[in-house]
């Protein structure tokens, strides 16, 4: 039999992701998806969006998006990756795909278009 968690149990690892990142900031990139947060970052930054306070909200082992995540682009291209920086600016803690991971209401990005997260959840595994 797989080792599963409570619910409190997933509710407290996802909650801590949105301790960690603070309010932090979002990256949204036309270039692919480097092999880990440590790696430098992709190529072709479009937008950089600063997080409310309370970016994150958690209940039942998820985590979704809390306040509005937008902001003006700088650039022109397809988000292709993103990843979440904590309040430093500097620390990436976690990176995913545009096409799955995160939802813009435009993936298709030019300069000075609003870019807007739809969507965005994390859940802890082992249900």
């Amino acid at each position: 039999m797989a080792i599963q968690y409570s619910t409190t149990l997933r509710t407290d690892q996802v909650a801590s992701i949105a301790t960690r990142i603070g309010a932090g900031s979002l990256k949204i990139f036309s270039g692919t998806l480097p092999a880990n947060c440590a790696a430098a970052d992709p190529t072709g930054l479009l937008v950089s969006i600063t997080l409310p306070a309370t970016a994150l909200t958690t209940a039942s082992g998820v985590t979704t998006l809390a306040g509005t995540w937008s902001a003006t682009a700088s650039a022109v291209g397809s988000a292709v990756s993103f990843r979440v920086y904590d309040s430093s600016g500097t620390v990436c803690h976690i990176q995913g795909l545009t096409s799955s991971d995160l939802v813009l209401n435009n993936p298709s990005i030019t300069s000075g278009q609003t870019v807007t997260v739809t969507s965005f959840a994390i859940t802890a595994g082992n249900a």
